[in-house]
Order: C-alpha cells, then sequence, then structure tokens
C-alpha cells in the first residue's frame, strides 16, 4: 500500500500496533506494519534492554515507542509529587475498601521481593527511597524513559495522554523522530497540530485503555476534517481489515491497533486474563478509573464491579489511584493462575471492545496478514458494488 503514512513511516501497510510487548512490536515490523512500545511500565534499565532487542530483531526496519505524559495531574503544578507525598493524600477510607476487596476475595500478600516491585501504598522498610521517586504517568517519571528511547533509533515518538509537552517535541525533531498523539476530541487534535504533533490517533471510545465518549464512526472524520493537511489513524473497535476499510473510507490514512494484539501467541498476557479476552463479547467491557483514575476500557470483571457500586469509595484521580491500587493488582495477578480463586475473579486488563472477535491464539504477523487479506476484499467488494 502507498499512501501518506506509509511513506512518512518508510512502512508497507498503515497498520500500527500498540503494545508493551516487544516480541509483538518486532512481529507486526516485520510482517511490513510498525510495532509502537508502550513503555510506560517500563523501568529505565528495561527499556534499554526493550530497545536493544527490538533494534537487533528488525534488523533497521522502523518502529515506534509511546511514553504517558499528562497535561495535568495532581501535583503537576508543584512541579510533581513523588510517591511519598502522593502516599499522604489517600484517604483512609479508600485504604480500607482496598484492603478489604483483597479480604473479601481472598487474595493472599505477595512476598517481600514481589512488594519491592510493585507500584504501591508501601511502607518504611520496602519502599526506603519512594521520597525521591517520580510519581506514576508524570513528566518526571517519563523523562528518563524519554533519553533512552532517543539514544536508541524509534522512528516515532508517541504521547497518549494530552498534547505532547513542548520539551518532549523538540527533542524528538531535533532527532529527527516523528512526534504522535492520540486524540479522543476534535479539540484535542487541533492542540496537538498547534504545538507541532506531525501524526494524530484519532482514538474512539469502543477502544481499550483511557478513552473519551465519542465513538470512532463519528470521531475519526471530525478529526480528519479539522486537522486536514496532517494525516490521521484511526483506533478504537479496529482489528480486522472490514474496521480498516472503514476508517479509511473514513478518511484516516491508516489504524492504530492495541487490543488485538494481547490474545496472539507472542503477547505476555497473564493467562488468565487472556482466558477470559478469549471468551469475552463485545459487551464484557467497561470505561472505569478504577486502575489509572482516568476512564480507561478495561474487561469488566468484579474488580471493575466493587468500584461501580455507588455505596463504595469512588476511584481517586491521577495518580493516586495507581499508587492506591497498585499493589493490590500486583497480588491480583500473582495470585490469579488458579481458576476459581478470588484472585482470578477479580483479574483484568485494558482491552477494546473488538474483544468479542478475539476468539483465538494466532501469531502477530498473521494478525497483520489477515487484516490486509480482509481489507483487499472489503475495498473490492465496494468496487463492484459502483459498478454495478
Amino acid at each position: 500500500m502507498k499512501n501518506t503514512v506509509t511513506e512518512m513511516l518508510g512502512i508497507d501497510v498503515p497498520i500500527l500496533a500498540f503494545t508493551h510487548c516487544r516480541d509483538v512490536v518486532a512481529a507486526v515490523t516485520k510482517a511490513g506494519g510498525m510495532g509502537v512500545l508502550g513503555a510506560v511500565a517500563h523501568s529505565p534499565q528495561q527499556l534499554e534492554i526493550d530497545l536493544a532487542w527490538i533494534e537487533q530483531e528488525v534488523g533497521g526496519r522502523p518502529y515506534g515507542i509511546d511514553l504517558i505524559v499528562p497535561a495535568k495531574y495532581a501535583g503537576s503544578d508543584e512541579g510533581g509529587f513523588t510517591l511519598d507525598d502522593i502516599r499522604r493524600l489517600i484517604p483512609a477510607e479508600h485504604i480500607a475498601f482496598v484492603d478489604d476487596i483483597l479480604r473479601r476475595y481472598d487474595v493472599p500478600p505477595l512476598a517481600d521481593d514481589d512488594r519491592r516491585g510493585a507500584l504501591g501504598r508501601g511502607d518504611d522498610t520496602a519502599n526506603s527511597n519512594d521520597s525521591e521517586k517520580a510519581a506514576p504517568f508524570s513528566a518526571n517519571q517519563a523523562a528518563p524513559l524519554l533519553d533512552i528511547a532517543l539514544a536508541h533509533r524509534p522512528s516515532l515518538v508517541v504521547n497518549a495522554l494530552g498534547p505532547p509537552p513542548e520539551h518532549m517535541i523538540q527533542r524528538a525533531k531535533q532527532e529527527g523522530r516523528l512526534v504522535g498523539a492520540l486524540a479522543g476530541k476534535a479539540q484535542h487534535a487541533e492542540r496537538h497540530v498547534n504545538v507541532g504533533v506531525d501524526l494524530i490517533i484519532a482514538q474512539g471510545s469502543e477502544a481499550g485503555g483511557h478513552t473519551g465518549e465519542v465513538g470512532s464512526m463519528v470521531l475519526i472524520p471530525e478529526i480528519v476534517d479539522a486537522v486536514a493537511p496532517v494525516p490521521v489513524l484511526g483506533a478504537g473497535g479496529i482489528g480486522r481489515g472490514r474496521q480498516m476499510a472503514a476508517a479509511m473510507a473514513l478518511g484516516a490514512q491508516g489504524v492504530w491497533c492495541g487490543s488485538v494484539w494481547l490474545t496472539t501467541e507472542e503477547a505476555e498476557t497473564h493467562p488468565a486474563v487472556k482466558q477470559k479476552f478469549l471468551t469475552a463479547t463485545s459487551s464484557d467491557t467497561v470505561r472505569s478509573r478504577s486502575r489509572t483514575g482516568k476512564p480507561a476500557r478495561q474487561l469488566r470483571t468484579a474488580w471493575t464491579d466493587e468500584w461501580y457500586d455507588p455505596s463504595h469509595p469512588q476511584p481517586l484521580g491521577m495518580p493516586l489511584q495507581p499508587i492506591l491500587v497498585g499493589e493490590a493488582l500486583a497480588r491480583i495477578d500473582r495470585a490469579a493462575f488458579k481458576p476459581g480463586t478470588g484472585a482470578e475473579q477479580l483479574s483484568n486488563y485494558f482491552v477494546g471492545q473488538i474483544v468479542g472477535s478475539m476468539n483465538s491464539i494466532k501469531p502477530a504477523a498473521q494478525v497483520v496478514y489477515e487484516m490486509i487479506d480482509e481489507f483487499i476484499e472489503a475495498v473490492q467488494a465496494l468496487g463492484r458494488q459502483l459498478e454495478s
């Protein structure tokens, strides 16, 4: 295929794969698309390792990296809270509620070594240097990750929450990299373009992770019209060729897919969660603030139901909520391998409504090839209607 996005990025097909798994990044890139590594959960050390591995695997082919630097979050006006600062702001009622969930579902505690690696409320012995640690989803946390990314060769740097900060855009462009950003409203996309973003991802409400409330069918043409001639990728509810064809018929120059890779052979998705994805329908997701503090579409489970109950404390904002629940989610993941347990009932992850079509495990490259084949069939079928 040949259009603005394929030429801009140097790829064969305009399919971009957002994923936290380096193996998926490499597989999609080698299949002719572009893998984009979601690095928000990476430590600087692990990011260094993964980017070096990806570059060795893809052999000079282009790939991208996605960071999360929100424009506004708790403590940003004061220069960014540390973990200790945030812990002091968490209400006792919320701490007691999370502890009660774990007790009622009989989720065992973490071992000391596991606790040190978990994002959570912590204690003085396991987290002695937390007075210096940056808050999650903050500019302070993302800064070293950006340094490492630009020391490697990703050709696209994407910011997933809000307009990319000025310093991020300047540094990326000085290094000759393109900058992308996600938008859930036309106004958001216009702000991105005004600060110098090269590529807009129009992400509809159907998508997994942080989303707005506008569906892709309405959102994509709104954003295309608002930011032309800046190219747009369609995102949200896209995992098959017909959906790709629909997005491009609406004016997108390609697609940004995330959820569909979660059930691939290469994906590092938790086994219990992957099994839930394979049997879920498109109605089994919910937008919830229960993991990050911002609305994010995820699989509906006992965890989201607990936070949805109006008689329970409501989720805190970002970044307080991830600190509140970080250790609890780590405990759930650690214990959810055993079917039928309370932890297995609670276990969930971000996923979009496309989960209803993710009912078999296949290689990531096969997903790419099947999307292209179905895309071609859909476009040809429309062409035959015009001929008749």
